[in-house]
């Protein structure tokens, strides 16, 4: 089409020829996040290497009325970074430089295409890190997690992305940049509101975050017990005892199994569940909280509880933890991974949900999750190639969402909305609930350009301008 080499033109001149993708063998790896579940091929990908290069490109597309969308490293699992009506993929991976460091203040700024875990790599030897702790925080982007307000193991404890990003850069949909939080500034709680918006509101550019300082000691424990329900009494317990633990993980039989055959793990015979558990602060008094966790968990019951002797392992069984879930390849060709939050006080009652919900349609679930908030993460193991699968699979995970929501919790902790569950906001939120978020999105967002066909149900444009009538024939 004309019109599109008229904008991939543009393109090449605000970026240069060589950061404009836009061969259909090339953009293919672009139609999905990590779910993988659903696809929808972009109308080509660019690379900014800075805020005044995205914003040329936003001022593009604006005026063009062509969509488009932010991507990092696309480890998303809920479509957020599927290009929906074709749309522009401005992807930030060059965008990843760590531009100051400022241990004195405690806080770093940083690019949106910086991983993860490179923020405490590069702050390690001064005794500072980053706290959220995405088990992706390998490959996984800064900016990707400020769109998901991402969360992780230690999220008990320490909070999730919101609670420690000090101030943002963003480019909006109309090509302006601006400057948001960043210290003690006076008006509305903006970082709040931009944090977990899943890239609906504009293109963050720039993020300072909180630095904290390495703990003086760690004590991590790993509980095997009996069943389900005596690992999930412990987390109830733990938590009834008044101790906060760094982190608090719970891992099912199926998990147990892939374990043992991915790392060579050994467990106690009779192990159906496993809980690890961490406690972290002043030297003083560490021994004291971890010997509470491990009497806690034995008088729930626990069959072992192992203390890591030292950092080397520490590591392997943190290792294992954040490897699950590519250890579940083992024992089947693909898997799903759900997000849905409960009470911790319904644990037992869903784990046991999930387990009916998987013989109903003839998968095995396997459970590995943050128990401590109450976070799950369901995984239905599965195999593409069987006929008929992906549609029970997602069939079983709707089922499990609405089992959550049902038990007084929410449709995701930290993997977004984005297409997967947009058709089940009406779980959880009225008509007036959403039209209140359509509006806020709107005043970002008026053209209804910026990642559109997410988080709302129905794929609705994102300024929402549907009546309730329209709206409830799109459910």
């Amino acid at each position: 089409m004309i019109e599109d080499k008229n904008l991939l033109a543009a393109f090449a001149r605000i970026l240069g020829a060589d950061a404009v993708v836009s061969e259909a063998s090339e953009i293919l790896v672009y139609e999905c996040d990590a779910s993988t579940m659903r696809r929808a091929l972009p109308r080509a990908i660019v690379y900014p290497r800075g805020a005044e290069q995205v914003a040329a490109v936003v001022s593009e597309c604006s005026r063009r009325g062509v969509p488009f969308l932010a991507r990092g490293a696309g480890t998303g699992l809920s479509g957020g970074a599927v290009p929906l009506d074709r749309g522009v993929v401005i992807a930030l991976n060059r965008m990843n430089r760590i531009l100051e460091i400022d241990l004195p203040n405690g806080r770093a700024v940083v690019e949106p295409g910086v991983a993860n875990s490179a923020i405490t790599r590069a702050t390690a030897a001064d005794g500072y890190y980053y706290a959220p702790d995405p088990s992706s925080q390998a490959v996984c982007t800064v900016g990707g997690n400020v769109a998901h307000n991402s969360g992780g193991p230690h999220t008990l404890k320490y909070g999730v992305t919101v609670n420690h990003v000090l101030g943002l850069q963003m480019v909006l949909t109309d090509g302006s940049i601006v400057e948001i939080g960043g210290g003690e500034r006076p008006g509305y709680d903006l970082l709040g509101v931009i944090t977990g918006s899943e890239g609906t509101f504009g293109i963050v550019t720039r993020i300072t975050v909180r630095l904290l300082r390495r703990p003086a000691a760690v004590r991590t424990l790993l509980a095997a017990f009996g069943s389900i329900p005596d690992a999930a009494r412990a987390v109830s317990e733990i938590v009834a005892a008044g101790i906060v633990p760094a982190a608090l993980e719970m891992m099912d039989a199926v998990v147990v199994e892939a374990l043992r055959a991915a790392f060579g793990l050994t467990f106690p015979p009779g192990a159906r569940a496993l809980l690890l558990a961490e406690a972290d602060g002043p030297e003083a008094g560490i021994d004291a909280e971890s010997a509470r966790l491990e009497s806690v968990c034995r008088a729930c019951g626990a069959l072992e509880v192992r203390v890591a002797k030292d950092a080397e392992e520490r590591a392997r069984v943190w290792t294992a933890r954040k490897k699950t879930f590519g250890a579940l390849g083992r024992l089947a060709p693909n898997y799903y991974t759900q997000d849905g939050v409960i009470p911790r006080t319904k644990l037992g009652e869903m784990l046991e949900r999930a387990r009916a919900i998987g013989e109903r349609y003839g998968f095995t679930i396997a459970n590995v999750f943050h128990a401590g908030d109450g976070n799950l993460h369901p995984c239905i193991l599965f195999d593409d190639k069987e006929p008929g699968a992906r549609a029970r699979v997602l069939a079983a995970g709707e089922e499990l969402l609405r089992a959550c929501v049902a038990l007084g919790g929410s449709l995701t902790g930290e993997h977004g909305i984005g297409m997967e569950k947009r058709e089940r906001m009406p779980l959880m939120f009225t008509d007036a609930d959403m039209a209140a978020m359509r509006t806020l999105r709107a005043v970002f967002d008026p053209a209804g350009l910026c990642n559109p066909g997410k988080i709302f149900p129905g794929g609705a444009p994102s300024c929402g301008e549907l009546s309730p009538v329209a709206r409830q024939a799109a459910l």
